[in-house]
């Protein structure tokens, strides 16, 4: 795992107009919490903050302000739901060896035999790592499963250090087989009849 370094500035002023004039500057409030010392509040720099955070969830930063270091993950992100730009963020500092719950995001690779459907029931799963060792996100493999397949969590390969914080059966992927023609028309049929559609019948059926 990558860990960034981004210089911050001590944040004085408080209140929606004062974060308002922040995100202006092209700068983002945030606030670090964590090992028992008082909330604090900071702001970054947002484009810089936000490359940071674009590649994983679970980015390492270290924050420096004035002769300040704190080493930190992100807690919470508030990002714009229109623009996506970072709003605000909530950041946990952290220290090297620590170890922290952290959701690392699932994906799938490869591909089930033709005429099967790979649902991915959990597209994240906690796990017990250290702060500097976290994984950015967690392969598994579908290649020629087929129906009646599943992956569980206690199947995903960990890395050393790392344990799950779930329970070990949680469903991850499961396979099952593609709906049919006839089976996808017969649902659609079902849910128009549920909301009253009506259609005219064809010549065919008259």
């Amino acid at each position: 795992m990558a860990e960034t370094k981004i210089a911050a500035e001590a944040r004085t002023e408080f209140g929606k107009g004062a974060a308002r004039r922040i995100r202006r500057e092209d700068k983002v409030p945030v606030v670090l919490y964590g090992h028992g010392t008082d909330p604090i509040h900071l702001t970054l720099p947002g484009h810089q903050l936000m490359l940071a955070l674009k590649g994983s969830a679970n980015a390492l930063l270290t924050i420096t302000v004035d002769s300040d270091t704190h080493l930190v993950i992100p807690k919470q992100v508030q990002r714009d739901p229109l623009k996506g730009f970072i709003e605000h963020a909530d950041l946990l500092i952290v220290r090297k060896g620590e170890k922290v719950v952290v959701d690392v995001r699932i994906s799938t690779v490869g591909d089930a035999v033709s005429g099967n459907l790979v649902v991915l029931e959990n597209s994240s799963i906690a796990i017990e790592a250290e702060a500097t060792h976290i994984p950015e996100s967690f392969e598994v493999s579908v290649e020629g499963l087929v129906a009646g397949d599943q992956i569980l969590a206690k199947d995903i390969t960990l890395p050393e250090g790392s344990t799950l914080a779930v329970d070990d059966d949680i469903l991850i992927v499961n396979v099952t087989g593609a709906p049919t023609e006839a089976q996808l028309e017969a649902e659609l049929a079902e849910a128009e009849a549920d909301l009253g559609i009506e259609h005219d019948a064809s010549d065919a059926e008259e």
